[in-house]
């Protein structure tokens, strides 16, 4: 009974990984779908005006902090002056680029280079999203009195940063699948 145990759990490698290559398509799909809409636009925005490598996609990356919305408030001079620095255009095509990464993650066997492709890019872009805990002052808790404060204490954008180290080992399991998927049939 337990050695077949075992043999089962030992033969689950596949299921695991659909169930990796399902919940990238499930996250970029929605998540990239979020991207259409002003809340999450505007969640994003510390990332993005505190990024070195990102940063001049906004208009004004400095003065954000005088025009965040918290989630679900809407300030009507503040989602003006995110639409003047490209916050919403800056979102949309993002949006538009994680939803195409999931389609082509999803047609996997149909369009195998084109899924490769986009494991690749979301390998590089969650790297990417990884190096805003070294950039944003925000993904750490600040120091309000509490003793707990600063690295190491995640603060709720640092907790949600760091998860991104199991989508950057996703990608390399649909990106190795995908190129196995090619070289396969390349030599038949």
């Amino acid at each position: 009974m337990k050695n077949s145990f075992i043999q089962f759990i030992a033969g689950l490698d596949q299921f695991g990984k659909n169930a990796v290559r399902f919940g990238i398509i499930v996250v970029f799909l929605w998540i990239g779908g979020l991207k259409f809409f002003t809340y999450e636009a505007d969640g994003i925005v510390p990332f993005v005006a505190n990024s070195p490598f990102m940063s001049f996609y906004y208009s004004h990356p400095e003065e954000y902090k005088k025009h965040i919305n918290r989630e679900g408030e809407l300030i009507p001079a503040n989602h003006l002056w995110q639409e003047a620095n490209n916050t919403y255009g800056f979102s949309t095509a993002l949006g538009i680029m994680l939803v195409t990464f999931a389609v082509f993650i999803a047609l996997y066997k149909v369009f195998p280079i084109p899924s490769m492709i986009a494991s690749i890019l979301i390998f590089i872009m969650t790297l990417g999203t990884l190096s805003f805990l070294v950039t944003t002052p925000e993904s750490w808790v600040p120091h309000l009195n509490d003793q707990n404060w600063g690295f190491p204490f995640l603060s709720g954008r640092g907790r949600l940063v760091i998860k991104d180290i199991v989508i950057l080992g996703g990608a390399i399991i649909t990106m190795s699948e995908t190129a196995t998927l090619y070289l396969k049939r390349k030599n038949q």
